[in-house]
């Protein structure tokens, strides 16, 4: 039975009707039209639906529409603004970070919200954030590279 659940993504207060157990991953992508936010495994497991919660990643595939109820999602699409890209995306695209790209998009969000709760965040603190996020391309020296070079850039510590 669909009910009318009520949130903020990106800035932008929205209604869905929607099953409350439906994951967040599908409204997102099928409901609002964003589909930035990728679906990998259905199972919490490779990162490529992270968003961000209430500042928090999260992965969207296994998170039931109801429980971000009243709170802010932020999706890939609500971290570059204005069409100009995050410069953690400008570092990414600079070193060449993604292969196919289809786990990028979680990588973001999720070092995004490491960085906001801990600006200066340890390698150690980047490897853990991104231990359940997957590329399968192996690309990760070059992701590496990038979340330092973002690092640096911004005066952070990596």
């Amino acid at each position: 039975m669909n009910e009318k659940i009520l949130f903020t993504v990106n800035g932008k207060k929205v209604a869905v009707n929607a099953d409350p157990d439906t994951p967040l991953l599908y409204v997102l992508r099928n409901n609002l039209g964003l589909k930035g936010t990728k679906f990998g495994c259905g199972d919490g497991l490779c990162g490529a639906c992270s968003v961000i919660l209430d500042g928090r990643a999260i992965f969207s595939c296994d998170t039931p529409v109801w429980s971000v109820e009243e709170k802010y999602v932020q999706t890939i699409e609500g971290i570059s603004s204005d069409s100009v890209p995050h410069p953690l995306q400008t570092a990414l695209i600079e070193e060449q970070a993604g292969q196919c790209g289809y786990c990028l998009a979680g990588i973001v969000v999720r070092i995004k919200a490491l960085y906001d709760e801990s600006p200066n965040a340890s390698r150690e603190e980047i490897f853990a954030a991104l231990e359940r996020n997957l590329c399968r391309c192996g690309t990760q020296p070059r992701i590496l590279r990038a979340i330092e070079k973002y690092a640096s850039a911004t005066g952070a510590r990596a």
